[in-house]
């Protein structure tokens, strides 16, 4: 099959990167699950945004001091600028965020942030954008979505993509504009697996939660554009960097996935206590130094987790602007404006990633990577709270940018390397997934003894 874009994932990062590209070119989209089980839609706090030129410099510094100065300060100032220009494009999509009696943006503030800059939508802002994306690209006669599909490779040759190998099972579903359209009609073989043709290759394959007991990232998230890029030699940057939420909610029962309860609420006035009942922390921490706190009050009570205080927020606030983390607390069995729920961390998000440059080109040619597997060196060690989805569509925008700009004298095509691919070594489904999570572990794990060397 061909293509003139393949773009594995549909996250807003994959969404807004489709949207943006050229209309004459053919685009499909993979999910490796149905179209909305990706973790934009599981993203609560909000989105940050530039209120003026005066909140530059603040803004600027807290996201650099959250990632602990290791940031690049250009992808930083990219991000921040490019922000006005993001939202009202997603205002324009069709999101609806919080606005304030005389029709302004309401601004929310987070643990971290030294103003409030964080524009939301209730306690759902990122289905609240992702699905907009998503109904917009829907609309597109040049993109085909297709569901229940992986990638599980790429195919370069001599530092070039050209394109990837995509499985299929019995529940891929392939639809344009809306309408399900056959495989066969799509350009598709019969077989399972099929190599896919294509001038550009995006990856936006997410994080990497799956690889984790405790996370709050869907379970398919395993990391795999990290493996591909392994195999192929493929350049990496801090690997290590993964983020830990401070505050999931607690269950004695393991479930599928972390339930996050927003920093937002502690934004707002939530309170973090120890086993007696008693304030321990200054709840407004980064993430990476709450979380340490939190730890170590655990370790201190012997305790498998601490309380959070929602009460200070009052019942109304809980319900208008948390809807979402006060019904999944009711689920559990408690009310959480009445009383504390029990809190624990758990995996969050990964800051590390693939490589990548100020357009999201990786060091291979023809190949990028945008939103959580790729890394720009925006969050530095530590992400701040809100960063995620607005770096994940800036740099989406602008890999799009630098697609289009791409004179078609200058693409690479090598047809003949697709039909000469040996599928045999991508049978074994369960044996190559468990290879790419020994490939992901083990370089995290090499990263770490690194790390652990140098500060010796």
């Amino acid at each position: 099959m061909k293509t003139d874009i393949l773009i594995a994932g549909c996250g807003c990062s994959g969404l807004y990167a489709a949207l943006k590209l050229p209309r004459d070119k053919q685009i499909l989209i993979l999910s490796k699950s149905n179209l909305e089980k990706n973790d934009s839609y599981l993203a609560q706090g909000g989105m940050c945004v530039l209120k003026d030129e005066s909140d530059f410099d603040s803004y600027f510094e807290d996201t650099m001091k959250a990632g602990h100065y290791e940031n690049d300060p250009r992808t930083v100032e990219i991000m921040i600028r490019s922000s006005r220009a993001l939202l009202d494009d997603l205002i324009g999509y069709g999101a609806d965020f919080a606005r304030n009696e005389d029709g302004s943006l309401d601004y929310t503030r987070e643990g971290g942030h030294s103003d409030h800059r964080i524009v939301y939508h209730k306690d759902v802002t990122g289905k609240e954008i992702t699905s907009h994306l998503l109904e917009a690209v829907k609309k597109l006669p040049n993109v085909k979505l297709v569901q229940y599909a992986t990638l599980v490779d790429i195919i370069s040759e001599n530092n070039t993509c050209y394109g990837g190998i995509v499985r299929k099972s019995q529940r891929t579903v392939i639809s344009s504009q809306t309408v399900e359209i056959s495989p066969a009609d799509a350009g598709f073989n019969e077989e399972e697996l099929e190599a896919i043709e294509a001038d550009f290759t995006i990856l936006a394959t997410g994080g990497i939660g799956g690889l984790y007991r405790h996370s709050t990232n869907y379970r398919h998230l395993t990391g795999d554009g990290l493996a591909m890029a392994i195999r192929h030699g493929i350049q990496l940057r801090d690997i290590n960097y993964v983020q830990i939420h401070p505050t999931t909610f607690y269950s004695e029962v393991p479930e599928h996935r972390s339930f996050l309860i927003s920093e937002s609420v502690r934004g707002e006035g939530a309170l973090l206590y120890d086993k007696n009942m008693q304030r321990f922390t200054n709840e407004l921490l980064p993430r990476d130094l709450l979380t340490a706190e939190v730890k170590k009050q655990m370790a201190k009570d012997g305790t498998e987790h601490v309380w959070e205080d929602m009460r200070p927020l009052g019942q109304r606030e809980l319900e208008e602007h948390f809807p979402n983390i006060v019904a999944h607390c009711a689920e559990m069995g408690y009310d959480a404006g009445k009383e504390c729920i029990p809190v624990v961390p758990a995996q969050h998000y990964f800051m590390g990633g693939i490589r990548v440059g100020y357009d999201s080109e990786t060091s291979m040619g023809q190949l990028y990577a945008v939103g959580e597997t790729a890394c720009n060196g925006v969050h530095g060690r530590n992400r701040l709270a809100s960063n995620s989805l607005l770096e994940s569509m800036v740099f989406a925008g602008r890999a799009a940018e630098a697609i289009a700009a791409c004179p078609q004298d200058k693409i690479k095509k090598n047809p003949e390397l697709i039909r000469k691919i040996d599928m045999g070594p991508y049978r074994d489904a369960e044996a190559l997934e468990a290879t790419y999570r020994r490939l992901v572990l083990d370089e995290i794990k090499k990263a770490d003894m690194q790390e652990e060397k140098k500060n010796v």
